[in-house]
């Protein structure tokens, strides 16, 4: 049975825009909570269907004008997640622990049918985390309150509105060397931010009791495997460099002190661990849905414009002009 009203938070995110275009092209109505209507509403507007998205300001600890909106809804879900801690802003504590344990409550206040929560993968295993031990304690106070609770464990998500494969390719397009933080070989599971989607749908429109599920790719990807991938995609040279330990640590020091820091001490701990499915869970692939989609060959159709010349760089207008 398809939900009536699903309740979205995080819905101007990366993965939000992606789901808010699955759910309204199946008819779907989707509520998205935003803190800024004007700044994000635009945006989320032209994501999906008219006429199937609502868009609601509220700041996320308005817990009484959040209340009022759980009364029409039959499925929630939580997409908001911090990869860094602000100064004077939002702690790990704060978004990955008592934000999703307020929607928890709620949830079962209204009973609603379903709250899917977007945690991370590899949060066991890395004890030395700020970031990982509030997703655990996040989940935890999930289904302590609420029962009918799918948490989605997620590899590395990517796509081309991402903050990883973007990121790294413009870094790799300046930088003449390449820090490679434990040797490079940490390995992940990349998946694609269409393949995530499926799997949060198929979870709305079954009866899919599984509580915990790990999210991965088709293919294990080492650290340094994935930026060979994205020199040659973008064809550039660059010498990758393995990094002590304390090196890394101290350059990590300073560059947390960036606005938008491009590593920070706790990131630094997290590439310790593998972000790879652990075999305690199900995976997505078990309840049934597959990823599909590769990461060199998705990263390619957008790698273009990080390339000499940008988009008059790309195979379509090379073979256009050999033609000629």
């Amino acid at each position: 049975m398809k939900a009536k009203n699903c309740l979205i938070f995080g819905g101007s995110g990366q993965i939000g825009s992606f789901l808010i275009r699955k759910l309204t092209k199946n008819n779907i109505k989707v509520t998205v909570v935003t803190r800024n209507v004007h700044q994000k509403g635009l945006k989320i507007k032209t994501q999906g269907n008219a006429g199937y998205i609502d868009i609601k300001e509220a700041n996320i600890f308005e817990e009484k004008k959040i209340e009022t909106l759980f009364k029409d809804a039959d499925f929630c879900i939580n997409l908001i997640g911090i990869l860094y801690e602000k100064k004077r802003g939002n702690t790990f504590r704060n978004i990955h622990r008592v934000f999703p344990t307020i929607l928890a409550k709620l949830c079962k206040k209204y009973n609603l049918k379903h709250f899917i929560h977007v945690s991370a993968l590899g949060i066991n295993e890395a004890t030395d985390s700020k970031y990982a031990i509030s997703k655990l304690e996040g989940e935890n106070e999930i289904l302590n309150n609420f029962t009918k609770s799918t948490i989605l464990r997620p590899s590395i998500v990517f796509s081309n509105s991402d903050n990883f494969s973007t990121q790294f390719m413009t870094l790799l397009n300046r930088l003449p060397i390449f820090p490679l933080y434990y040797s490079g070989k940490t390995k992940f599971m990349p998946i694609h931010c269409t393949d995530l989607t499926e799997i949060i749908y198929y979870i709305l429109t079954n009866k899919i009791e599984t509580q915990v599920i790990e999210c991965v790719g088709p293919e294990v990807l080492t650290f340094k495997e994935i930026l060979q991938i994205l020199l040659g995609l973008i064809n550039k040279k660059r010498f990758l460099l393995p990094f002590p330990t304390p090196l890394a640590k101290l350059t990590a020091k300073f560059l947390q002190l960036m606005p938008k820091p491009l590593l920070t001490e706790d990131q630094l701990r997290l590439l310790k661990y593998d972000n790879i499915s652990s075999g305690k869970y199900k995976t997505n692939f078990e309840i049934g849905v597959p990823s599909k989609l590769f990461f060199k060959d998705e990263v390619e159709k957008y790698s273009f414009m990080w390339r000499d010349g940008g988009q008059f760089s790309t195979n379509k207008y090379k073979s256009e002009s050999l033609e000629k």
